[in-house]
């Protein structure tokens, strides 16, 4: 049985099981497997009428809902291949990708998106809008069609961090493998119970890993509780009351970054103990606490911990963080909390895992052991090969640059500089992003970001530049002023070789963000982009003096 197969025998074999519910600020609306099916069979009426056939493109343009969910199913039960896209990009980006793609169909979820989308494309397809798709008569429904293991059900265009977007192809089989080992390893992490998870998802289901969360609780069968109005995150999760939820780190850096600076403002014992007990739980963990820290760690968690528990989340149980690495730092911020992070690492290649935690031997900054049936090679330059029945079929009508991601012995080449001790793999960084000043050091820039941070809680954002340069230099965004970020830089300065010191930094009025493309959808930095933004500034930099 396919992975399709099992998630609609779920949701017929009991129809009135809740499979999604749309958390509206205070308000849920709960879809039962009745439901998300009836929505299926009328996208799969409207695909027949519009004359797609099994094998043809369908675009899918909207942010996630139930509505969502019934037309990605239908697609792929239709016997078609989904092309799902970002709502909030820029319809110009999206119209590279849907000519490549060459969809048959486009389904938006308002007449805004459509109008949009057909205003950036000039591709020849139909452009639906989700109202008249749902009002199709589900009695011209064809049925559900067989998928061949080797059928790709999506393609999904790589988040285009630099250079241009690429189709991953990501067949069948590639999550009947994936799927099974997402549910084994949830069932070890929240174990056996009476009554379902809640389970609560704001990512967007156009990218892999969200879009595996939610074919993995369809066919596990849990509900999904999914966010509508990301603007209103906070009260949507205090109405959800998750028990864990997928997120990326930026959030959770957030999350801990803005707590930390809440304490600090108030001041007085409640910030002393706040900063010593999170240095007493360190030790603790690394083996190294005493009396006088077991003392303070106690302490702290009743008078401070405790209560910034309750304002994170008091039902939550634990978080799966991806897409990027997470500090070391802010995972044990939230183990202090009693809510353990789990990370887990992948590209959309990858059918978005190669590795997971185990709960049972998770290290903190570590992303934990490649999944059973996957293996791992790190070649002399530090960078991580894949092979597995993982891998995507290639990108789409781009043989060339699927020949240089694969090699001839199946490994697939990740852009990752990594390091792996005992099998749990940690992310340097990708080395694509490599700074080489002019001293000729390579310099990896994602860890020197993460200690700047680390030093100047108020910075949002750090990225460093540098290439080809006298020495590196740092944009910074957030409500902080030179004078902090200078400081923080001379602190941080103290604790590097002279190649790595930053001599000049930048305080920008604009953070980055995926609204004005400066952010991915994933909160991963568009490095290039950013570069390219602010190169008049940066060049100004290397013309007077700086930090030092």
């Amino acid at each position: 049985m396919s992975f399709l197969d099992a998630i609609f025998d779920n949701l017929e074999r009991d129809p009135s099981r809740a499979a999604i519910a749309e958390v509206h600020g205070k308000r849920i609306e709960t879809f039962d497997g009745k439901a998300i099916a009836d929505l299926a069979a009328r996208t799969r009426a409207f695909l027949a009428d519009a004359g797609v056939q099994p094998g043809d493109k369908v675009g899918l343009l909207a942010p996630n809902s139930a509505r969502w969910v019934g037309a990605d199913l239908a697609i792929l039960s239709f016997g078609a291949t989904v092309v799902p896209l970002y709502d909030r990009q820029d319809p110009k980006e999206l119209a590279v990708m849907l000519a490549n793609a060459r969809p048959k169909a486009i389904l938006a979820a308002t007449r805004e998106l459509a109008d949009a989308i057909s205003a950036a494309y000039d591709g020849e397809c139909e452009v639906a809008v989700f109202d008249a798709v749902f009002a199709t008569d589900p009695a011209s429904d064809p049925g559900r069609r067989a998928l061949e293991a080797d059928h790709t059900v999506a393609i999904i265009y790589t988040s285009g961090t630099s250079g241009e977007p690429k189709g991953v192809m990501l067949t069948r089989a590639n999550f009947d493998f994936m799927i099974p080992k997402t549910i084994d390893r949830l069932s070890k992490v929240v174990g056996p119970r009476n009554e379902p998870e809640r389970v609560f998802h704001f990512l967007p289901f156009c990218f892999a890993a969200a879009r595996l969360m939610l074919w993995t609780q369809l066919s596990r069968p849990n509900p999904l509780m999914i966010s509508t109005d990301l603007k209103n995150l906070v009260e949507e999760m205090g109405t959800a009351a998750p028990n864990y939820f997928l997120t990326v780190p930026a959030v959770l850096e957030r999350i801990r970054h803005g707590v930390g600076a809440k304490v600090r403002e108030r001041g007085g014992l409640v910030a002393r103990l706040y900063d010593a007990g999170f240095e007493a739980y360190r030790r603790m963990r690394e083996g190294r606490a005493g009396f006088v820290d077991r003392l303070v760690l106690s302490l702290s968690r009743a008078v401070v911990y405790q209560a910034i528990r309750r304002q994170v989340g008091p039902a939550l149980e634990f978080l799966i963080s991806g897409s990027a690495p997470l500090s070391e730092e802010t995972q044990d911020w939230f183990g202090l909390l009693g809510v353990p992070v789990y990370q887990a690492y992948g590209l959309t290649e990858t059918t978005g895992i190669v590795t997971l935690d185990d709960p049972a031997r998770t290290v903190p900054g570590r992303v934990g052991y490649a999944i059973a049936g996957v293996e791992l090679h790190v070649t002399d330059a530090g960078e991580l090969l894949v092979r597995g029945p993982n891998l995507f079929a290639g990108y789409h009508e781009k043989p060339e640059e699927t020949k240089k991601a694969i090699d001839d012995d199946g490994w697939f080449h990740t852009g990752d500089q990594v390091d792996l001790e005992g099998g749990n793999l940690r992310i340097i960084g990708r080395i694509k992003n490599l700074i080489i000043p002019e001293s000729g050091h390579n310099i990896a820039p994602e860890p020197l970001e993460e200690k700047f941070r680390e030093l100047c809680p108020k910075a949002e954002q750090a990225v460093l530049v540098g290439h080809g340069k006298p020495a590196l230099a740092l944009l910074v965004t957030g409500d902080v002023a030179p004078e902090e970020v200078a400081a923080a830089v001379e602190r941080f300065n103290q604790t590097v070789p002279h190649y790595k010191k930053i001599r000049h930094f930048l305080v920008l009025d604009e953070p980055f963000s995926p609204d004005n493309g400066l952010l991915t959808a994933n909160q991963k930095l568009k490095r290039r982009a950013i570069e390219a933004r602010y190169a008049e500034q940066i060049d100004a930099l290397y013309g007077q003096k700086g930090a030092a």
